[in-house]
């Protein structure tokens, strides 16, 4: 079975003739390191389903990038307000590794939806997950420090130091590259103490 058709009937049960037409419908695609899938201003025609890699979605402000979010292994990777409504994107979507994707088309999918109602409703839950992860970084950037923000991050996608460039760590946080790396000294200094506190 297809990894990703794999991970998505675990999420909810898929019957074989929907699994089946998956397969048929989604199209392995590899994206060099650096490079767009979409652009400002372009219409975002496409999902992707990361098997391997990583993304960024930024967009510029004032003659800054601003990244606002990264997406890993199993995550979905679109703009969802300019795939959804056929409007030009405010964002881009980069490759930061060079990535394995799983593609459909918004026609593609809506067809499925037609055809499957489980390929429907498992859309449905997939845009919870991602509307409550909207939320909870609403939420963090209101109500938290910088240094919890930072620590989050860490719990929850402890790789993150490896892959991404602390320049766009520092950005997602809303943050200087200065602060960041004073969280992270302070952070290491403290695991030292708790560590020479325990010998």
């Amino acid at each position: 079975m297809n990894p990703l058709v794999k991970t998505l009937h675990d999420i909810h049960p898929l019957s074989s003739d929907a699994r089946e037409s998956l397969e048929k419908t989604l199209q392995k695609v590899v994206i060099e390191k650096e490079e767009f899938i979409l652009r400002e201003g372009q219409v975002c025609h496409r999902l992707f389903f990361i098997e391997a890699g990583c993304f960024r979605g930024y967009y510029h402000k004032d003659g800054k990038e601003i990244t606002h979010w990264f997406g890993f292994e199993k995550d979905i990777v679109t703009s969802f307000n300019s795939f959804i409504n056929k409007t030009a994107s405010i964002e881009h979507i980069q490759a930061l590794e060079t990535s394995v994707c799983w593609s459909i088309s918004y026609n593609e999918l809506y067809q499925l939806y037609d055809d499957f109602p489980e390929v429907e409703r498992l859309g449905r839950i997939t845009c919870e997950q991602y509307y409550i992860k909207l939320e909870d970084r609403y939420v963090n950037a209101q109500f938290q420090t910088a240094t919890e923000r930072y620590n989050k991050m860490l719990a929850n996608t402890p790789h993150i130091l490896q892959r991404i460039p602390l320049g766009h760590i520092a950005s997602y946080l809303g943050i200087s590259q200065e602060t960041l790396s004073r969280i992270r000294a302070k952070g290491m200094n403290s695991k030292n103490s708790e560590q020479t506190h325990r010998s």
